[in-house]
């Protein structure tokens, strides 16, 4: 089993809309990045992951949920009328991929963005390395565990 950090704008998708999904459950869509979606297709179902909120006044850790379902072709990417549109992404030779993630549980509080840089344990992450901006990325299972012992 692997670990992942996943990063999502809470105005546009947050820990609770996750929530309040039925079953818990919605599929990842949007990914425009060659690495991240090469990490989504890597994923494996039962995977754990940090639900990060990003580009908010305090960025952070906010949630864990789990892989449902594998890598599969991200239908946005097909739909002119979607954000997510790629005119060179089709059915037959698809670009972009997502998957389906279920949310497991809400922390007490946001692990911030500060305190993981400030955790000896985590000097290695992924994450807190200068320039990175990925929106999914593997986490050492050490790292999954730190984090959630901070709170």
């Amino acid at each position: 089993m692997n670990c992942w950090l996943m990063k999502s704008e809470p105005d546009a998708f947050s820990i609770d809309d996750l929530a309040a999904r039925p079953g818990k459950l919605e599929h990842w869509d949007g990914v425009r990045n060659y690495q991240a979606r090469n990490f989504m297709r890597e994923m494996k179902k039962g995977d754990k992951v940090l639900f990060y909120h990003s580009s908010c006044p305090e960025p952070g850790v906010v949630g864990v949920a789990k892989v449902v379902k594998e890598a599969y072709p991200d239908f946005t990417a097909f739909d002119p009328e979607s954000k997510y549109f790629d005119p060179k992404s089709s059915p037959d030779k698809p670009r972009w991929f997502m998957v389906d993630i279920q949310f497991q549980k809400k922390l007490k509080r946001t692990i911030t963005l500060a305190e993981l840089k400030q955790n000896p344990r985590l000097e290695g992450m992924q994450l807190l390395r200068k320039g990175n901006r990925l929106s999914v990325m593997p986490v050492a299972e050490s790292e999954f565990d730190t984090i959630l012992a901070m709170l």
